[in-house]
């Protein structure tokens, strides 16, 4: 048994996605059903995704709620974080977590991580609808640009490349796709976003074994 604590925002916590919940969810469901199947596949899954959570707010987090969903395996650690860091911010000219900042978290979380686990997976940042979210509707102050997300992206794919850490590169995966049409309203995605993101984040951790 490997507990699988996923860490991150809104699109972790499942936004918009009112029928199964988001993609980690999803997956929580897929591993419960894989297990009524085989007693030998079990890993529980831990969706601890808070809405507008960045990773300044992550790294105050993080260690207390792993320690406290850990038993004597070695846990599966995921984090999907960086889209509301690479949040624009016009009346203070500047990200909602700097770049700068944002390599150090990063940098801090997989040093977390490592004391409780080697099994460390990153997921990258997913595009935007910028029509919808430049300015957002929801507060005019804040925007999101895909060229924002781009370089927050980069970031957490080159720490992870340095670390040896597990890299899922979701923005590629969607560009190859109509990527617009799997986001509700700009930012989140819809149903099909989510089972997208569901089906990219099994694959490789099957693929490489770290869910067998």
């Amino acid at each position: 048994m490997a507990r699988i604590l996923v860490f991150g925002d809104s699109i972790t916590y499942g936004a918009w996605d009112a029928i199964r919940g988001g993609w980690a969810n999803r997956l929580k469901s897929f591993c419960m059903e894989r297990e009524l199947e085989n007693p030998e596949f079990d890993y529980p899954v831990y969706n601890l995704g808070i809405s507008g959570d960045n990773s300044r707010e992550m790294v105050k987090r993080f260690e207390f709620e792993a320690s406290q969903r850990l038993e004597e395996d070695e846990p599966i650690i995921i984090f999907a974080i960086g889209i509301n860091d690479s949040q624009f911010v016009k009346s203070e000219d500047d990200f909602r977590v700097p770049k700068n900042e944002f390599r150090k978290n990063i940098e801090q979380l997989i040093k977390f991580s490592r004391k409780f686990s080697s099994k460390i997976v990153f997921i990258g940042l997913t595009a935007v609808d910028e029509l919808k979210v430049n300015p957002n509707p929801w507060d005019n102050n804040k925007s999101y640009k895909n060229e924002y997300i781009e370089k927050y992206d980069f970031i957490i794919k080159s720490i992870c490349k340095e670390k040896k850490i597990h890299f899922i590169n979701i923005y590629e995966e969607f560009n190859k796709l109509d990527y617009k049409k799997l986001l509700e309203d700009g930012l989140h995605p819809n149903l099909e976003g989510h089972q997208k993101m569901f089906e990219i984040v099994i694959d490789f951790l099957m693929e490489r074994g770290i869910v067998k």
